[in-house]
């Protein structure tokens, strides 16, 4: 099984064995950007398929970091305004 590259334009993804390097030129030529991400699989729709996951799971990472990032400070300043309240009681 070979190890595929991705090119990317726009939408329009193409996967391409990490081998074919005159491939390769021309879509750079054409103006297609250069993917980081390199998987192993047995042909390019299942390199595509896979692609797709890796892209998925980035997406949902980057929302849970986002949601999580946006609800400690309240969190931390609900608990501040309780602790203020509950020694000011006393």
């Amino acid at each position: 099984m070979p190890d595929y590259c991705f090119y990317t334009q726009g939408k329009q993804t193409v996967a391409l064995a990490r081998l074919s390097v005159n491939r390769a030129a021309d879509l750079l030529a054409q103006g297609y950007k250069k993917e980081v991400e390199e998987v192993h699989a047995a042909d390019e729709k299942q390199a595509i398929a896979r692609f797709a996951d890796i892209r998925k799971d980035n997406a949902i990472d980057r929302h849970n970091f986002l949601a999580g990032a946006g609800t400690m400070p309240w969190i931390g300043v609900l608990t501040a305004l309780a602790a203020f309240l509950f020694w000011r009681k006393k």
